[in-house]
């Protein structure tokens, strides 16, 4: 990755939407084809459309393959040869299923490793949907079409926090039977990890929301509390659970590098409050680096070339700055130093009783067994088993 530019593939959402839009006003800039290699999975048809629609001078090169894609240009890569009917600000079957079929490619290539990261652009979930497959967002398909049994989870980022959530996408009523032990530490490891090697934190900092509005509820006393201090007993640096109201409300958040939410809208009406115009969807903990800007299609504003390219601007920085920590992060495990040298096996007990040798210049009666302990040096730090409180957390 160092010999080359990263190469940065972006499907174009919804066809009836903004996705063309947000696409052609990022790579206007011409520093864009500096930082990365662009290829946009599409159609050039309809990217034709929207340019003429909006327009706009925007130049692409268009490839039949990821294999050709050229630095310093946009490269369209062409999925389908089928011809879509673009109804700008319309939801219709043929805008989704092209949106899928977007998507279905860049996961095909990326099993072939011809591009680094992915960059969805906005879709309409329920346009998206063919006979064999529903759509039921970027974590899930991602899931499904890389395999292996991986399991993401699903963050949304801004530059004021860090939400990833424990459930997604499912009913309120069914929520609680997923909040069990077992589901909440995998994804607090997880989270863990994440911002360990995505964002290079040596110790992040996670706060844990509460599942009850006052967090005093039989899923706080019984579930999420001591699940929380068993994930501080393995060595991660979590606490809670916080109530969110007082969470949001107080700013408590700003002492943490990430919050884990127990559900949807515990994190989304936080964050798109928050939210400026620069938020961005992130499926962590999966072998693909996939983010997405937290837009919907905008089909009231499709073709009007209104909309605001920043969010996918910084999907696009986000993707890259990912993939190049996790570079970081893992070249040193590759070919790790083998030991210089054997542990010392513990036999204090054996030395403790053994007759110990005279040696030239050597007093056997100033002789320490091995395995004795040692007086700590006068004004050295005194090791604490306290557990730090929420108090001291804030500060």
């Amino acid at each position: 990755m160092e010999d080359r530019k990263i190469r940065v593939a972006i499907t174009h959402g919804d066809t009836n939407g903004i996705g063309y839009e947000l696409i052609f006003k990022t790579f206007a800039e011409p520093e864009m084809l500096e930082l990365c290699t662009p290829i946009i999975y599409g159609s050039p048809k309809i990217a034709a459309y929207h340019r003429k629609a909006m327009n706009t001078q925007a130049n692409f090169s268009i490839i039949n393959k990821a294999e050709d894609a050229q630095d310093g240009r946009v490269n369209l890569l062409a999925c389908f040869d089928d011809e879509v009917k673009v109804d700008l600000g319309i939801p219709t079957k043929e805008s989704g299923e092209a949106a899928l079929k977007a998507l279905d490619r860049a996961m095909t290539d990326f099993r072939s490793q011809l591009f680094d990261v992915l960059v969805a652009c906005p879709v309409n979930q329920a346009s998206m949907s063919d006979s064999n497959f529903t759509y039921r967002g970027l974590k899930a398909y991602s899931e499904t079409s890389i395999g292996d049994g991986a399991k993401g989870v699903k963050m949304m980022i801004n530059e004021t926090m860090r939400i990833a959530l424990v459930t997604d996408g499912l009913a309120l009523k069914d929520v609680p039977s997923h909040i069990t032990e077992e589901n909440l530490l995998s994804k607090i490891r997880a989270v863990n990890e994440a911002m360990k090697r995505d964002y290079r934190l040596s110790n992040p900092r996670i706060g844990v929301l509460a599942l009850n509005p006052v967090a005093d509820g039989e899923e706080e006393k019984t579930i999420i509390g001591p699940t929380v201090c068993k994930a501080a007993d393995e060595g991660i640096n979590a606490y809670g659970p916080y109530s969110a109201d007082e969470y949001f409300s107080q700013n408590i958040y700003e002492a943490f590098d990430v919050t884990l939410a127990m559900y949807d809208d515990q994190a989304v009406i936080p964050f798109t409050t928050l939210m400026q115009s620069d938020g961005i969807y992130y499926v962590a903990s999966l072998p693909l680096v996939c983010t997405a800007p937290a837009l919907t299609p905008d089909f009231e504003s499709a073709g009007q070339g209104t909309s605001d390219e920043s969010a996918l601007r910084h999907a696009i920085f986000e993707a890259i700055d990912i993939v190049r920590h996790r570079e970081e992060h893992d070249a040193p495990l590759v070919n790790p130093l083998q030991k210089l040298y054997h542990e010392k096996r513990d036999e204090s007990e054996k030395v403790r009783f053994s007759i110990p040798k005279k040696r030239d210049g050597f007093r056997s009666d100033r002789r320490q067994p091995s395995g004795a302990p040692q007086a700590a040096p006068q004004g050295a730090p005194q090791v604490s088993n306290k557990q730090p409180s929420s108090a001291d957390t804030a500060n």
